[in-house]
């Protein structure tokens, strides 16, 4: 008894016919498919390529998409032929051009032999099926599908959404529940001809001719009619990825083929040359007489698959940029964000700087520039201070400033006024240490010499500002380490939460702090809130400010800060 491949071929003819040549060659009869979008005279080459083998066969011609029934056609034409014409066959293997067998003909003619009632089919009910990509699993059995997904894929989606709107259910078969899986597959003969055979066939072959992607549930439903016993899995090492497409093996892969121990792969690049070489023409090649097991290999797809969707952190490429959450980690390093320190305080960043050793930049999201650490224009990854070029895209600008200065800490300012800074990017994301002095904004104007009208529509105007930043980093879905003084109740003590920012930063060392950076001097600041009040204006940011503070500068015992876990 032997094996029959039917091969459903659609591009790369010359490496399909030296497979096809290959299978023969150890006996077994080959049945080939060619699509009808294949031009007649390339198909007559390839039909002469192989007249001088005995054991090839060519089948009716059907045109072929991927999705529609024109695939199932094709297989059931050559499956009706590889029957027919080839009595000693017993199993009927489905490969396609692109497929290459991995171990000695002999080995897979033997194993299928000391299974000979064995259908080798990997079979599913929708619910159980965890590899669907498209949103379409249960739907693709009871909706219609006239349209193709490749090519008219507007009317495809507005069709589907139509009859999802008007109810539309499609009547599934008596007798048959929808089962999915790969579409290569190894049946029995007894198994197949129950299926072309089936008196129902005209019933079933009409229902799935509207079904989505039927060469992956036709033959996957009716063999659970007739099979006695069906292997629920495939002899054909097929992997797909994230997004379902079929992942191509190169000539790199070829110790990975080798482990994988399966009979056959797909889908193998037409150019792998090293790889037809090993296994078409090298007995070296051969694999041992063991049980196909793609698990062994599963891991390193798996690994594959987590570095083209999550990555390294904070680094980005096409299959996850445009895909929010799919990162690994949204930024590369640590950062530290400080607002309304350098507003308080007369010399923060040089102290920081000092204190740290961090590069400590000024409001790199400022109106004017990105105002980097020493005045710098240009810094590492030839990122600019130009306002415009930052802007284009604010995430990305951070996110490049921090891998291209990994490996050392940064530190930067931001405020109100800083409106194009990605605030809910910073908040959600691990990396970022951000402490917040509230209503700090407010020194500047006290210190400005401006005219009190425009200082008061101003001071408004930051603070609806600020308010709408505080209420970001207040969200239960910040992930940031976030802490929250209002500024009064900072000033009251500011050693302690200054050493605790220090300590977490993993400055030079972890000594106590022994002096604060120099505040500004903030006597009258208290009226100028007041006469904000007597305008109008209500500076609720900025805490509880008497009209007359003494003592001002005295240390007082600390409040505990607002902080976000």
């Amino acid at each position: 008894m032997s094996v029959g491949i039917i091969m459903l071929v659609h591009t790369a003819l010359d490496r399909a016919e030296k497979v096809a040549r290959h299978w023969t060659a150890s006996g077994c009869p080959v049945v080939i498919h060619v699509d009808a979008n294949v031009p007649r005279k390339t198909f007559k080459e390839f039909q002469a390529a192989l007249s001088d083998v005995a054991q090839v066969r060519f089948c009716k011609r059907h045109t072929c998409e991927w999705g529609t029934w024109g695939l199932v056609a094709g297989t059931q034409s050559a499956a009706e032929m590889m029957l027919a014409e080839f009595a000693d066959v017993r199993h009927v293997y489905l490969s396609s051009g692109s497929c290459l067998p991995l171990r000695p003909v002999q080995e897979l003619k033997d194993y299928l032999a000391a299974r000979p009632r064995t259908d080798f089919i990997e079979s599913a009910t929708t619910s159980d099926v965890p590899w669907t990509v498209g949103g379409l699993s249960h739907e693709r059995f009871v909706l219609r599908f006239p349209f193709s997904w490749k090519k008219r894929r507007y009317l495809f989606d507005k069709y589907v959404e139509l009859q999802r709107r008007v109810g539309f259910r499609r009547k599934i078969p008596n007798g048959i529940v929808p089962h999915m899986g790969s579409q290569w597959w190894c049946l029995t003969r007894q198994t197949l001809s129950a299926i072309l055979e089936d008196p129902e066939r005209e019933t079933y072959d009409t229902y799935f001719k509207k079904v989505w992607i039927p060469d992956e549930s036709y033959f996957q439903t009716l063999s659970r009619l007739y099979s006695t016993n069906v292997e629920s899995r495939s002899l054909t090492l097929s992997k797909f990825d994230f997004q379902g497409k079929p992942h191509i093996f190169y000539d790199d892969h070829l110790q990975l083929l080798r482990r994988s121990d399966c009979f056959v792969a797909r889908k193998i690049w037409p150019h792998a040359n090293k790889l037809y070489d090993a296994f078409l023409t090298d007995p070296e090649g051969a694999i041992k007489m063991t049980e196909p097991n793609p698990a062994k290999i599963d891991r390193i797809f798996a690994k594959a698959v987590e570095r083209r969707t999550r990555g390294r952190q904070g680094l980005y490429m096409q299959s996850r940029f445009p895909h929010e959450g799919y990162e690994h980690s949204i930024t590369s390093g640590r950062y530290s964000i400080f607002q309304g320190f350098s507003e308080l305080f007369e010399d923060f960043e040089p102290w920081l700087a000092k204190a740290t050793g961090a590069q400590v930049h000024g409001h790199i999201y400022g109106p004017e520039r990105a105002e980097f650490a020493n005045g710098q224009k240009v810094i590492n990854g030839a990122l600019s201070d130009a306002p415009m070029l930052r802007d284009y895209n604010p995430t990305a600008f951070l996110t490049n400033l921090i891998w291209n200065t990994r490996g050392e800490r940064q530190c930067f300012q931001m405020g109100p006024m800083d409106e194009t800074a990605p605030m809910w990017f910073v908040a959600k994301d691990p990396n970022a240490q951000i402490s917040v002095i509230s209503g700090a904004w407010a020194v500047p104007l006290f210190k400005s010499n401006r005219n009190f009208a425009d200082l008061r529509q101003e001071a408004a105007h930051l603070q609806k500002l600020e308010a709408e930043q505080l209420k970001v980093l207040r969200s239960i879905w910040a992930k940031a380490r976030i802490r929250i003084w209002t500024m009064a109740e900072f000033i009251e003590a500011p050693m302690e939460p200054l050493q605790t920012i220090i300590d977490e930063m993993g400055g030079h060392s972890l000594r106590r702090l022994s002096e604060a950076p120099k505040m500004a001097d903030l006597t009258g600041f208290g009226q100028f809130l007041q006469n904000l009040k007597n305008q109008g204006m209500h500076p609720y940011l900025m805490g509880d400010f008497p009209v007359a503070q003494p003592g001002l500068n005295q240390p007082k015992p600390p409040r505990k800060p607002y902080l976000v876990q």
